[in-house]
């Protein structure tokens, strides 16, 4: 009976959905690993003090260069500080961004350094329709946190790919160097504090990450319940089809047998 085309096709039903299930649980696991990970990072270096910026970048080095992506990730949420001149004219924002549930942008603007260099500042969040304090001063002393070149997600909007852009949806520091005065660090600073100093209230600061777990772990165990819920289902309609079938062949075995009428002779 358990062979039959119709069982056969839910025994394959269910077994897809616990492999499924289970593997979401996985899924969620391996991105509460990874979230621990990063954690764990931004924790460690958040806490160390500013340093310059030559001594987590070093002079030579800009995006080009075919150990960037090890440097700018090395130094990632690192606090450092840098001079240079603010190239105004070169100034664009990021576009679709949001803060403590307000839509807006972020401001950036590139920091000539003097020695042929270029490292660009994120000034931080304005919301929409709000108009941009100028700079403090064009020469100024930064206070910062590295990040690296943002990357496109899967889904996410694209810039052109020719043209001068002011208005994109990522940093992407090899995008943006063909419209910028000098060689690009391989890395963009999210302004902290600066001298002279920025405007009192706007831009506003980027917020620092929330270095919560999030629910991960809770998702996974809901994904892990599922799967068992599916199997005790399997299970249960496996048991009541093989006792009917059972109680059908007793009660058909106890009917009384109809004797069939002797012939006339």
């Amino acid at each position: 009976m358990l062979l039959r085309p119709r069982w056969i096709a839910f025994h394959v039903l269910v077994l897809v959905l616990v492999v499924a299930m289970v593997n979401l649980g996985l899924w969620q696991l391996r991105r509460l690993d990874e979230k621990r990970a990063f954690n764990s990072t931004v924790s460690e270096r958040i806490l160390q003090e500013a340093v310059p910026l030559e001594t987590l970048v070093p002079t030579g080095v800009d995006y080009r260069d075919k150990d960037a992506s090890e440097v700018a990730s090395l130094a990632e949420w690192r606090l450092v500080t840098v001079s240079g001149e603010y190239l105004v004219d070169e100034s664009f924002r990021v576009v679709n961004r949001s803060q403590y549930g307000r839509a807006g942008d972020n401001i950036v603007v590139p920091l000539d350094l003097g020695d042929g260099r270029t490292v660009l500042i994120n000034r931080g969040f304005v919301p929409m329709a709000t108009t941009v304090p100028p700079v403090p001063a064009q020469r100024v002393t930064v206070v910062g946190r590295v990040h690296p070149s943002q990357e496109r997600s899967r889904f996410g909007a694209s810039d052109p790919d020719e043209g001068v852009l002011t208005e994109v949806q990522r940093i992407d520091i090899e995008r943006l160097a063909s419209q910028t005065t000098g060689n690009l660090l391989p890395v963009y600073l999210d302004l902290v504090s600066s001298s002279p100093a920025e405007l009192d209230g706007l831009p506003e600061p980027v917020i620092q990450p929330d270095l919560g777990e999030g629910n991960h772990l809770s998702y996974a165990i809901q994904w892990f319940i599922f799967s068992i819920a599916a199997l005790c289902g399997w299970f249960v309609a496996i048991r009541s089809s093989l006792r009917r079938a059972r109680r059908r062949s007793t009660d058909q075995q106890a009917s009384p047998q109809v004797a069939s009428p002797a012939p006339s002779g």
